[in-house]
């Protein structure tokens, strides 16, 4: 089960072992149910209480529904400048504290329940928005941004693939912002943000762990309930005008040592049944070396050194991509013909029973290797509530992937894989400069 992380958790701590509720299902593998309580505040805040006395552990998870798709143009990177902000402290909390104060109480071992509810509460409630910290945090985004995009090889090839392939600004740039719009932010424009987005009424609290519910829920109540609710945030539009023609761009990288050729189709929305075949055909095409691509490219044709790809999953239009790391000295076109050949081959045939059966063994793995943690559950668990309006999506993902038909494969193959829908973004290494000539005596 692997869900992108495109929206700003506020929070979370502590680590427990699961207590997982068996159930029959008629199959050869057990069912791992996550129970799951839900209750509504008066101010409109979402609880999602988990249960779990399997370890004296907890944790707590605060999802904020907002994300870069809220975000307008020339004020861009505020939901990520605020995975920053949100540690500089609040109103009864210092700035740093919140790291101190559950180190001190445990940690990530056995924090106080009390202790958790009552930092999340505080900077829900009153963040420190200032001058001060805006520049602070401000400027450690700005050096993020230097040294994970723009002196990073193919750091600039993601921001590239989404201004290509996207027409609405929703999803066309990218979530950590811009040099310039960061700078331009002013505290209002931040305390703004803060007002109309993390309020109580925008946010999901989860909590998994060793708790009684009743007394959980009095303590949340007694910490969250007197925070005020603001008006609704406005529902961004993602919708995207019908893709005319292949789009395609080039750009010289001064960092990358090789080329890449990164090819994406637009594809509907995550958690629909579209979505999920995408996904498994985007596994059997993509991802590991016994993929098809893997194995055309790299081992029999010798063209690539490397090949991966898979499905991302936003709450608007999405994208399957394909990344092939071409061999040195290869043609770029004959290396896409090789790619659209087998996209071709998988909208003529059925993919074969073993494909089918290796991607359903490694989601339900990944879920299975995840789930013991409380934290995971935790972020999941919010994160599907804010994204889906489905908090039970932990205990239906593996269902939906195991519902995917070959049929339904060669649907969506047949849907979406096809050059009108495709953008394509080719990065190649920068031509160095030649050295200066000696001077002449």
């Amino acid at each position: 089960m692997r869900f992108p992380k495109s929206l700003a958790p506020a929070a979370v701590f502590a680590l427990a072992t699961p207590h997982l509720l068996p159930a029959e299902t008629g199959r050869d593998r057990p069912d791992l149910r996550v129970p799951i309580q839900k209750v509504k505040l008066g101010n409109g805040l979402r609880v999602l209480l988990s249960e779990d006395h399997s370890a004296p552990t907890y944790s707590i998870a605060v999802t904020y529904n907002v994300g870069s798709r809220d975000e307008r143009p020339g004020r861009t990177g505020f939901a990520h400048l605020f995975e920053h902000m949100m540690f500089q402290g609040s109103a009864n909390v210092g700035k740093g504290e919140h790291f101190i104060l559950i180190q001190n109480y445990g940690g990530s071992m056995n924090g106080t329940l009390e202790m958790g509810l009552y930092l999340e509460a505080d900077r829900m409630r009153s963040l420190a928005v200032n001058q001060a910290n805006l520049d602070n945090q401000r400027h450690a985004v700005q050096e993020e941004r230097r040294l994970g995009i723009d002196n990073q090889p193919y750091g600039k090839t993601f921001e590239a693939i989404l201004d290509t392939a996207y027409d609405n600004f929703a999803y066309k740039h990218a979530p950590i912002g811009s040099m310039e719009d960061l700078n331009a932010a002013s505290v209002q424009d931040v305390a703004d943000f803060f007002r109309i987005y993390y309020a109580p009424n925008n946010a999901v609290l989860t909590l998994v762990g060793d708790f009684d519910p009743a007394d959980a829920l009095a303590r949340i109540r007694k910490h969250f309930e007197p925070i005020p609710s603001q008006p609704a945030p406005p529902v961004p539009d993602t919708t995207e005008p019908a893709q005319k023609s292949e789009r395609r761009r080039t750009l010289e990288d001064a960092f990358a040592q090789t080329p890449r050729i990164d090819i994406v189709h637009k594809i509907p929305p995550g958690n629909t049944p579209d979505w999920y075949a995408v996904n498994v055909m985007s596994q059997i095409l993509a991802s590991g070396d016994s993929s098809r691509l893997y194995q055309k490219l790299v081992k029999e044709k010798e063209v690539a050194v490397s090949v991966f790809g898979g499905a991302q999953a936003r709450r608007g239009p999405s994208l399957a991509s394909i990344v092939v790391m071409p061999r040195p000295g290869k043609d770029f076109a004959e290396v896409e013909r090789l790619v659209y050949e087998e996209l071709q081959r998988v909208k003529a045939e059925p993919v074969a029973d073993w494909e089918l059966t290796k991607v359903r063994r490694q989601e339900r793995r990944a879920t299975a290797q995840q789930l013991p943690s409380t934290l995971f559950r935790a972020i999941e668990i919010g994160t599907s509530a804010v994204y889906y309006d489905d908090p039970e999506l932990i205990n239906s993902y593996d269902d939906k992937i195991e519902a995917v038909t070959k049929d339904d494969i060669q649907r969506v193959a047949r849907t979406y894989l096809n050059d009108v829908n495709r953008a394509v973004v080719i990065t190649v290494p920068k031509p160095k400069a030649a050295p200066a000539a000696a001077p002449s005596h």
